[in-house]
């Protein structure tokens, strides 16, 4: 699939308009887009549904992000939309600049081209079954939802690395999220459990081949946010990721040059008007394949420019 260009996702949402009525979520409450297409955190999927929609309404999102650390940059830009505060449909596409890898020529002939681009594909579809945060903000009760992810990976020249893990370049996550909104102190409390085998996120396909792990495993990833007004909200998160590559990196006598940190981030979200979000976080990816960046954490700058409806 190809990149959808941000001037396309502004028409559609600009088009969707006429669907959503001039109501609309208190700010921020709806979340921010992920970098996987799904309202929720930077990083991770929260239970609620995005867009500024509520009961009875439709409504559209979009988005275009990026993140940039000591060896590595990803873009990413999605579109959103919000049914009825009930359903969630979404879809991202993300270009993670791989530059790093054409080291592993070296190691052996994988034809690794400089400067390669890898092409991340991310259809979502997330469903509230229970809960609603503003409403029920004076109980103990959370917002649930599941959701399901299904991922496509256009690997470049660094398809033949993906073959020689034994890594697969298409997966579905599901996960399930609870979030719990404290409107008095202004308190934001996520909890998503995902079941996945994705390596990075998918960047690095799914699964491996023995002695790697190709099996799913359950992941947590908890958020944290505190409204400090009703149009900025500061917080953290932090997402921990299957290890499927390390055993199998050893294996072929690269000690843990494969392995798998957990990511995370802090972040600061503010939103100047009912329609628009702008997310900045400092985030720490841990070691991205550390054999080829001599082990070093890839922390760095995100910036995130949400339009909703």
């Amino acid at each position: 699939m190809r990149s959808i260009p941000l001037a396309w996702l502004l028409a559609a949402c600009t088009a969707a308009g006429a669907a959503h009525a001039e109501t609309g979520k208190l700010p921020l409450t709806g979340g921010v887009t992920s970098i996987e297409g799904a309202a929720g955190g930077g990083l991770t999927p929260w239970a609620v549904i995005g867009t500024g929609a509520t009961e009875g309404e439709v409504g559209v999102a979009v988005t275009a992000s990026r993140a940039v650390t000591r060896d590595y940059a990803l873009n990413v830009t999605g579109v959103m939309l919000g049914w009825r505060d009930r359903v969630e449909l979404s879809y991202a596409r993300q270009s993670f600049d791989a530059s790093p890898a054409v080291a592993l020529n070296g190691i052996a002939p994988f034809g690794v081209q400089p400067s390669e681009q890898l092409g991340l594909d991310v259809v979502g579809a997330k469903l509230r079954v229970a809960g609603e945060a503003v409403l029920d903000a004076d109980t103990w009760m959370p917002q649930v939802a599941v959701g399901v992810q299904h991922k496509q990976l256009s690997p470049g020249s660094l398809g033949s690395v993906v073959d020689f893990l034994g890594a697969r370049r298409s997966g579905t996550d599901v996960y399930v999220s609870a979030t719990k909104l404290f409107l008095a102190p202004g308190l934001l409390a996520n909890l998503t459990v995902r079941s996945t085998n994705a390596n990075q996120g998918g960047l690095l396909g799914f699964g491996a081949s023995g002695p790697g792990r190709s099996s799913r495993s359950l992941q947590p990833e908890l958020s944290v946010g505190w409204l400090v007004r009703r149009d900025l909200v500061v917080g953290a998160e932090v997402r921990f990721k299957p290890n499927n590559l390390e055993a199998l990196g050893r294996a072929a006598g690269l000690g843990d040059a494969l392995r798998e940190d957990r990511w995370q981030d802090v972040f600061v979200a503010w939103s100047p008007t009912r329609h628009l979000t702008v997310t900045a976080a400092w985030v720490q990816l841990g070691r991205v394949v550390p054999g080829i960046t001599d082990g070093r954490r890839q922390s760095g700058a995100y910036l995130s420019l949400q339009a909703a409806l």
